[in-house]
Protein backbone atom coordinates (compact mmCIF):
# COMPACT_ATOMS: atom_id res chain seq x y z
CA UNK A 1 0.00 0.00 0.00
CA UNK A 2 1.66 3.20 -1.47
CA UNK A 3 2.41 5.39 1.76
CA UNK A 4 0.57 9.23 1.83
CA UNK A 5 1.70 12.45 2.71
CA UNK A 6 0.21 15.67 3.62
CA UNK A 7 1.32 18.49 1.68
CA UNK A 8 1.36 21.97 2.95
CA UNK A 9 -2.01 23.09 1.76
CA UNK A 10 -3.78 20.15 3.06
CA UNK A 11 -4.16 17.47 0.33
CA UNK A 12 -2.59 14.70 0.57
CA UNK A 13 -0.40 12.48 -1.73
CA UNK A 14 1.42 9.31 -2.51
CA UNK A 15 5.20 9.16 -2.20
CA UNK A 16 5.10 8.33 -5.55
CA UNK A 17 3.39 11.86 -6.52
CA UNK A 18 6.31 13.77 -5.10
CA UNK A 19 8.97 11.97 -6.58
CA UNK A 20 6.84 12.03 -9.89
CA UNK A 21 6.59 16.07 -9.31
CA UNK A 22 10.18 16.16 -8.33
CA UNK A 23 11.51 14.33 -11.59
CA UNK A 24 9.30 16.92 -13.35
CA UNK A 25 10.90 19.70 -12.15
CA UNK A 26 14.08 18.41 -12.20
CA UNK A 27 13.47 17.47 -15.80
CA UNK A 28 12.69 20.52 -16.78
CA UNK A 29 15.30 22.50 -15.09
CA UNK A 30 18.15 20.33 -16.67
CA UNK A 31 17.01 20.47 -20.39
CA UNK A 32 17.31 23.09 -22.76
CA UNK A 33 14.29 22.52 -24.67
CA UNK A 34 11.07 20.80 -24.75
CA UNK A 35 8.46 19.54 -27.21
CA UNK A 36 4.79 21.33 -26.85
CA UNK A 37 1.87 19.79 -28.69
CA UNK A 38 -1.10 22.25 -28.57
CA UNK A 39 -4.44 20.44 -27.68
CA UNK A 40 -6.03 19.71 -31.11
CA UNK A 41 -2.41 19.70 -32.67
CA UNK A 42 -1.18 16.20 -34.13
CA UNK A 43 2.96 17.53 -34.03
CA UNK A 44 4.42 19.01 -31.31
CA UNK A 45 7.22 21.82 -31.69
CA UNK A 46 10.56 22.01 -30.06
CA UNK A 47 10.49 25.19 -27.11
CA UNK A 48 13.01 26.74 -25.10
CA UNK A 49 11.86 27.53 -21.63
CA UNK A 50 12.90 28.08 -18.06
CA UNK A 51 11.34 26.70 -14.91
CA UNK A 52 9.29 29.11 -12.89
CA UNK A 53 6.78 29.09 -9.74
CA UNK A 54 6.22 25.76 -10.37
CA UNK A 55 5.34 25.81 -14.14
CA UNK A 56 7.40 26.01 -17.20
CA UNK A 57 7.48 29.32 -19.04
CA UNK A 58 8.04 30.19 -22.55
CA UNK A 59 8.14 33.55 -24.68
CA UNK A 60 6.89 33.10 -28.22
CA UNK A 61 5.41 35.00 -31.07
CA UNK A 62 6.34 38.26 -32.25
CA UNK A 63 10.69 37.43 -33.19
CA UNK A 64 10.63 35.10 -30.92
CA UNK A 65 9.74 31.75 -31.03
CA UNK A 66 6.27 30.48 -32.67
CA UNK A 67 3.98 29.58 -30.15
CA UNK A 68 0.74 28.35 -32.76
CA UNK A 69 -1.75 26.85 -31.35
CA UNK A 70 -1.02 27.48 -27.65
CA UNK A 71 -3.80 29.42 -25.99
CA UNK A 72 -5.25 30.35 -22.86
CA UNK A 73 -7.46 27.93 -20.87
CA UNK A 74 -6.43 25.64 -23.41
CA UNK A 75 -4.15 21.82 -22.78
CA UNK A 76 -0.83 21.18 -24.07
CA UNK A 77 1.06 17.84 -23.93
CA UNK A 78 4.64 18.79 -22.83
CA UNK A 79 7.61 16.26 -23.13
CA UNK A 80 10.85 16.96 -21.96
CA UNK A 81 14.36 15.01 -23.47
CA UNK A 82 17.23 14.35 -21.63
CA UNK A 83 19.68 16.38 -21.77
CA UNK A 84 22.55 14.39 -22.43
CA UNK A 85 21.13 11.69 -24.18
CA UNK A 86 18.18 13.50 -26.04
CA UNK A 87 15.68 10.93 -25.61
CA UNK A 88 12.28 11.26 -24.16
CA UNK A 89 12.80 11.50 -20.73
CA UNK A 90 9.10 12.61 -19.06
CA UNK A 91 5.93 13.84 -20.32
CA UNK A 92 3.35 15.19 -18.86
CA UNK A 93 0.02 17.41 -19.13
CA UNK A 94 -0.41 20.97 -18.78
CA UNK A 95 -2.83 24.06 -18.72
CA UNK A 96 -1.51 26.98 -20.77
CA UNK A 97 -2.28 30.59 -19.16
CA UNK A 98 -1.05 34.08 -20.46
CA UNK A 99 0.70 36.34 -18.00
CA UNK A 100 0.01 39.90 -18.56
CA UNK A 101 2.68 42.10 -19.34
CA UNK A 102 4.29 43.44 -16.54
CA UNK A 103 2.79 42.19 -14.01
CA UNK A 104 4.66 40.43 -11.01
CA UNK A 105 3.86 37.10 -11.92
CA UNK A 106 4.85 37.94 -15.87
CA UNK A 107 8.28 39.96 -14.39
CA UNK A 108 9.28 37.04 -12.62
CA UNK A 109 8.58 34.82 -15.74
CA UNK A 110 10.59 37.11 -17.88
CA UNK A 111 13.58 37.14 -15.50
CA UNK A 112 13.84 33.51 -15.59
CA UNK A 113 13.81 33.33 -19.25
CA UNK A 114 15.91 36.51 -19.81
CA UNK A 115 18.81 34.31 -18.25
CA UNK A 116 18.00 31.57 -21.01
CA UNK A 117 17.39 33.72 -24.25
CA UNK A 118 20.64 33.01 -26.15
CA UNK A 119 21.93 35.20 -28.55
CA UNK A 120 18.91 37.96 -28.31
CA UNK A 121 19.82 40.80 -30.64
CA UNK A 122 19.07 43.08 -28.21
CA UNK A 123 19.77 42.22 -25.49
CA UNK A 124 19.25 45.73 -23.30
CA UNK A 125 15.23 46.55 -24.74
CA UNK A 126 14.37 42.66 -24.54
CA UNK A 127 12.15 42.62 -21.76
CA UNK A 128 10.76 45.84 -23.25
CA UNK A 129 10.24 44.11 -26.89
CA UNK A 130 8.27 40.83 -25.16
CA UNK A 131 6.22 43.52 -23.89
CA UNK A 132 4.93 44.66 -26.77
CA UNK A 133 5.09 42.18 -29.17
CA UNK A 134 5.09 38.63 -27.36
CA UNK A 135 3.27 36.05 -25.10
CA UNK A 136 4.43 35.05 -22.50
CA UNK A 137 2.60 32.11 -21.40
CA UNK A 138 2.71 29.47 -18.32
CA UNK A 139 2.45 25.99 -18.62
CA UNK A 140 1.47 24.44 -15.18
CA UNK A 141 1.92 20.76 -14.67
CA UNK A 142 -2.30 19.09 -14.53
CA UNK A 143 -1.97 15.70 -12.54
CA UNK A 144 1.55 13.64 -12.50
CA UNK A 145 3.79 12.31 -15.58
CA UNK A 146 2.11 10.16 -18.21
CA UNK A 147 5.53 9.05 -19.26
CA UNK A 148 8.80 8.90 -17.20
CA UNK A 149 11.68 6.12 -16.75
CA UNK A 150 10.37 2.59 -15.93
CA UNK A 151 6.66 3.53 -17.49
CA UNK A 152 7.24 4.43 -21.19
CA UNK A 153 4.92 3.62 -24.17
CA UNK A 154 5.87 0.64 -26.49
CA UNK A 155 5.42 2.37 -29.31
CA UNK A 156 7.41 4.89 -31.31
CA UNK A 157 6.49 8.27 -31.68
CA UNK A 158 9.04 9.07 -34.61
CA UNK A 159 7.52 11.00 -37.44
CA UNK A 160 7.01 8.78 -40.93
CA UNK A 161 10.06 10.47 -43.53
CA UNK A 162 7.92 12.62 -46.43
CA UNK A 163 7.72 10.59 -49.66
CA UNK A 164 10.59 11.36 -51.90
CA UNK A 165 11.90 10.17 -54.88
CA UNK A 166 15.47 10.62 -53.20
CA UNK A 167 17.58 7.94 -52.28
CA UNK A 168 20.49 7.89 -49.55
CA UNK A 169 21.90 4.32 -50.42
CA UNK A 170 23.82 3.20 -53.55
CA UNK A 171 26.51 1.06 -54.14
CA UNK A 172 30.13 2.84 -53.79
CA UNK A 173 31.32 3.41 -57.19
CA UNK A 174 34.14 0.36 -57.82
CA UNK A 175 37.32 2.65 -58.13
CA UNK A 176 36.70 5.21 -54.81
CA UNK A 177 38.31 3.10 -52.08
CA UNK A 178 41.35 3.17 -54.67
CA UNK A 179 41.28 7.15 -55.24
CA UNK A 180 41.04 7.77 -51.48
CA UNK A 181 43.89 5.53 -50.54
CA UNK A 182 45.94 6.42 -53.13
CA UNK A 183 45.99 10.01 -51.91
CA UNK A 184 45.98 9.25 -48.40
CA UNK A 185 49.24 7.25 -49.02
CA UNK A 186 50.51 10.54 -51.71
CA UNK A 187 49.90 12.75 -48.28
CA UNK A 188 51.90 11.21 -45.74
Amino acid sequence: MPRTLSAMDGTTATADDFLDRALLEESVKKSGLLWVRAEGQDEGRPLWHAWHDGAVVVVGDGAEQPLHGLTAGAGAAVTVRSKDKWGRLVAFAAEVSVLEPHGEAWTGAVEELRGKRLNAPDTDSMVDRWARECRVLRLAPVGGTSERPGAMPEVSHAAAPMPSTATTRQPIPAGLPKLVLGRLRRRG
